[in-house]
């Protein structure tokens, strides 16, 4: 399998034998099961589909609370109500992460950007104010992609090439290096590196 679904618990760190301290992020990934396998006869591509989280109640429509669809790796047979673990997992050195980012509400220029400031003292009233945001007569409007105040964060990150430190295959946690994209009990989506 090319990929599985998990849940960040968190951040904490290993101590290897020559006393270098690494930290990582832990991720629970609970066995995900196989929803709906596409094929090229049928829907033109090869892909699986897996489902993570069930709902309490489960709908006719929906079992699980995530689904999220992967491609098939070459001469891998799957049917409908297998279970994915991290066993597929076991001897991959490196893979891509993706996560919602932290949200962190209506931002002024300054945070979102990195804008520099104004002067603070002797009169200025331009402090942390954007500036200048037309350019002339001739288009006479604020052209479109103008980085400007607005809503920072909760965005999709993919972070490429993070490397697994460790796996546990009978709790369901994979440690991986470094900080993930995301706040504590996000979804995170776990790829090989292609």
């Amino acid at each position: 399998m090319n990929g599985i679904i998990g849940k960040k618990l968190g951040m904490t760190r290993v101590i290897k034998d020559d006393g270098r301290v690494i930290p990582i992020t832990v991720i629970q990934c609970d066995p995900n099961e196989v929803t709906q396998v596409k094929t090229e006869e049928k829907d033109g591509y090869p892909a699986v589909v897996l489902g993570f989280s069930e709902l309490k109640k489960p709908r006719k429509t929906r079992k699980f609370m995530h689904l999220k669809e992967f491609q098939a790796e070459d001469g891998e047979e799957v049917k409908k109500g297998d279970k994915v673990t991290l066993e597929t997992f076991k001897e991959v050195e490196e893979v891509r992460v993706t996560g919602i980012s932290k949200g962190k509400g209506f931002q002024g220029v300054i945070k979102r950007y990195n804008f520099s400031r104004g002067p603070e003292s002797h009169g200025s009233h331009h402090h942390r104010e954007p500036g200048s945001i037309g350019a002339c007569a001739k288009p006479g409007r604020v052209l479109k992609g103008k980085k400007m105040p607005g809503r920072m964060g909760t965005d999709t990150v993919t972070i490429k090439r993070t490397k697994v430190e460790y796996i546990d295959i009978e709790k369901n946690l994979i440690g991986l290096r470094g900080p993930v994209p995301g706040g504590k009990n996000g979804i995170i989506i776990i790829k090989k590196n292609a």
